[in-house]
């Protein structure tokens, strides 16, 4: 299966121009729109958000991401790596870096293949695209071995205590693994303290609480409320870890 992050969103023609090389070159192949909502130019945020996204693929997944604000830099490598038996094509700018870290093995290589007719600032559709047409097909792709050790984002922190990522119903997404975290450990935001909650329904209607969701990462939410903007928090914004709250 073939996956697609990005941070391209809906508007426009990024996402069907993208979509148009896959299924020309592989019109039988299952390709899922992961998200295309991504950080906004943060492939920093991104890189934590797509690692907590990745437990979910399998063995011979691809995932073709795409959060590129510095595309056209000379000095920014077209990536492909493999971690853990999983494959992931996009750039060397720190959204790999978490997969990268946390894989049991990873190898990596610098894409130096490129089409006859190449854009300078669309590699996702031009570069990145066709590159997993082609590992898909088996067919040969130009590259380079790389050490994992150089790609950007090695130094990211194991964990994150910012937001990286809000939600249509303004939950704000952490990048903090909601396995470290102690239970009833209080999180501090906006000058207010808040305690852990199982689900939304554990708590009053309007109550802003914490949480481990889905994806493992740690969520801070208001029932049936924006607890983005009762917060007035936003992406990058940080958060404190604190002394255990009193049940």
């Amino acid at each position: 299966m073939i996956y697609l992050y990005t941070d391209f969103g809906w508007a426009g023609p990024y996402v069907g121009e993208m979509k148009a090389v896959i299924a020309r070159a592989l019109p039988d192949t299952s390709f899922i729109d992961l998200m295309h909502d991504a950080p906004e130019f943060n492939a920093r945020a991104s890189a934590y958000l797509l690692a907590a996204l990745a437990r979910q693929f399998h063995t011979g997944d691809i995932c073709l991401a795409v959060v590129d604000p510095g595309v056209g830099q000379p000095d920014r490598r077209a990536l492909l790596m493999e971690a853990d038996g999983i494959f992931y094509v996009g750039p060397d700018n720190g959204l790999f870096a978490m997969i990268a870290r946390r894989a049991g093995q990873c190898h990596c290589d610098e894409i130096l293949w490129q089409p006859a007719n190449c854009s300078d600032s669309f590699h996702g559709r031009d570069i990145f695209a066709p590159v997993v047409t082609r590992l898909q097909a088996g067919r040969t792709i130009e590259t380079r071995a790389v050490t994992t050790d150089s790609l950007v984002g090695m130094d990211y922190p194991d964990q994150l205590a910012e937001i990286i990522y809000i939600d249509h119903y303004g939950n704000l997404v952490t990048g903090l693994d909601g396995a470290n975290l102690p239970t009833r450990t209080a999180l501090h935001v906006s000058g207010r303290q808040l305690r852990q909650a199982r689900t939304f329904a554990s708590v009053a209607e309007g109550n802003v609480f914490w949480y481990v969701n889905s994806m493992g990462l740690v969520e801070i939410s208001a029932n049936r409320d924006n607890a983005a903007e009762r917060l007035g928090l936003e992406i990058g914004s940080t958060v404190e870890i604190v002394q255990q709250a009193q049940p």
